[in-house]
């Protein structure tokens, strides 16, 4: 049986722990929704229980990792927006500078921890924020994203 190979989605090159701006979506396997309330709707979002533990560690990533501040984020049924900022000024060795991948490496393993079980689909997808008006678009699109839900690209009914 031959073997498939994921693609590898990460800029070939880029130090991904360089200060910069980061777009992340992190998606539950299966794309199960796991986030929402049963009932929940775009028009009135209701965290679940997961929901609420994704909510808190969102709300720790700066404290896990000082030189990285959250600017947006959204929880949707079945995925997690975010846009995080790692900051320059972190000294000291090499290893200490976190990267996009351990940061939520860490992020999803913190969740799964509390959880108990695997809720995550291998992998995130990440896009570099290159200038602010890439940046204000990012902004808006996380904004209106719940009201959005039945015409986004992970919406499953």
């Amino acid at each position: 049986m031959e073997r498939l190979h994921r693609k590898d989605i990460r800029l070939s090159g880029y130090d991904y722990s360089t200060p910069n701006g980061y777009f992340i979506t992190i998606c539950t396997r299966d794309k199960k929704h796991l986030f929402w309330e049963v009932g929940a709707s775009c028009a009135r979002p209701v965290l679940s229980h997961y929901g609420e533990i994704v909510s808190e560690e969102l709300l720790h990533l700066s404290t896990a990792y000082p030189s990285v501040e959250l600017n947006k984020a959204v929880i949707m049924p079945n995925h997690v927006h975010m846009i995080i900022v790692i900051k320059s000024g972190e000294s000291g060795r090499a290893q200490l500078a976190p990267t996009v991948s351990r940061i939520i490496q860490q992020f999803k393993g913190a969740i799964t921890k509390r959880i108990g079980i695997p809720i995550w689909q291998k992998g995130f997808y990440d896009h570099i924020i290159r200038n602010e008006p890439y940046y204000l678009r990012i902004w808006q699109y996380i904004d209106t994203n719940p009201a959005k839900w039945e015409e986004d690209r992970y919406y499953i009914p």
